[in-house]
């Protein structure tokens, strides 16, 4: 088992990562102190999955558990959802103490998250992700959140969790389409801090993806390394954390414009791609520097440009560029690269420029 703690004063907490990690929970969580209720919340698929050995895990260290689903789907992230959680945790007497365990992918974690963060302000959360995706990126680092109309988790808390804990056994049932998804924050985290991790990636893509647990571990160590040592520089996004953005200015865009068909990495790699062109375009990025990025993008099965919109579509998505959560001063707050493995922030591109690289053509 692999161990990584992010250190935050206070709110510091480790990750742990290996294979027949879920029946463990229990034991983990009453050796830190907690016991009486706990909350599972999940999604119906996962349930069917992954519940029982949890609850089972939970139930044997003494736990009094509760087990609530959504359906799947990024359309479950809402306040509504939420409220209808928050009855069922008080009609089981849920207490401030009672742990709440995130167990699914990105969804269920930001849904779960917001949801500790906010019931009577602030239960124990733990992060149990289920996909490659949650794994390497959402449950590392605090973000909770709900999404808003077309607006993606624009409402929401940094709220970090208690412990993490990435048992890989549960991706031997995720479709390859997710490890997919979920291999793009892992070239993501490759492209902005460390280029040697992105030629690895280029050499090893197709064993990961094939579950090989040696190279699997050694990427999932990699990422949440890379993921907690900016968040620990910067726990808030006041600064350095903003390049884990990298990608998601479209990517966000893309996801909402065309209802969440396009899946979280995917949008991500669109948006990558992108940003190496405008990085380009802004003559930092070497060229050969961004065909390898899209090399290994491609390598991960995921998508390198843009699926066909029309010309609503297209103004529509440069509109949710614009009203982006990372504007600052009405000026967009776009993640590129200086090189591989060099990200930064920069408030100096236009939507115009973001129009010419994705349509060939200046918005009006």
């Amino acid at each position: 088992m692999i161990k990584v703690k992010v250190e935050l004063g206070q709110n510091s907490y480790e990750i742990s990562i290996g294979s027949g990690l879920l029946p463990r929970v229990g034991l983990w969580l009453k050796q830190m102190g907690f016991s009486g209720k706990a909350v599972i919340i999940t999604d119906t698929s996962v349930r069917e999955l992954n519940a029982d050995v949890l609850e089972r895990g939970l139930s044997n260290a003494g736990f009094t558990v509760t087990v609530l689903e959504v359906p799947p789907g990024e359309e479950q992230k809402t306040l509504a959802n939420a409220g209808r959680l928050y009855q069922k945790m008080a009609e089981a007497f849920i207490e401030r103490t009672s742990p709440v365990l995130a167990l699914g992918g990105g969804v269920i974690g930001d849904l779960a998250g917001f949801i500790a963060a906010t019931y009577m302000r602030g239960v124990p959360l733990v992060q149990v992700p289920t996909t490659l995706l949650a794994m390497v990126d959402s449950s590392v680092g605090g973000k909770t959140a709900v999404d808003h109309g077309s607006l993606k988790n624009m409402i929401g808390a940094f709220y970090q969790p208690s412990m993490v804990v990435a048992d890989m056994d549960t991706l031997k049932t995720l479709p390859r389409e997710e490890m997919s998804n979920g291999m793009a924050e892992v070239i993501k985290h490759a492209a902005i801090k460390d280029k040697g991790f992105l030629d690895f990636l280029g050499e090893n893509i197709e064993n990961a993806m094939s579950l090989n647990p040696a190279v699997l571990g050694n990427i999932l160590e990699k990422n949440v390394r890379i993921k907690a040592s900016v968040v620990e520089a910067d726990e808030k996004e006041s600064d350095l954390r903003r390049i884990l953005n990298y990608g998601h200015t479209v990517g966000h865009a893309v996801e909402a414009v065309t209802d969440f068909k396009i899946k979280h990495g995917q949008a991500v790699a669109i948006g990558m791609i992108a940003a190496a062109k405008i990085s380009r375009r802004l003559g930092m990025l070497h060229e050969d520097e961004a065909i390898k990025l899209e090399a290994v993008i491609g390598q991960a099965g995921l998508p390198v440009k843009l699926p066909e919109l029309n010309r609503d579509e297209k103004e529509k998505l440069l509109d949710l560029i614009k009203h982006d959560k990372k504007v600052r001063d009405d000026k967009i707050m776009f993640v590129l690269l200086k090189s591989l493995g060099n990200a930064f922030v920069s408030d100096k591109v236009d939507i115009g420029l973001i129009g010419e690289v994705l349509f060939g053509w200046r918005p009006a």
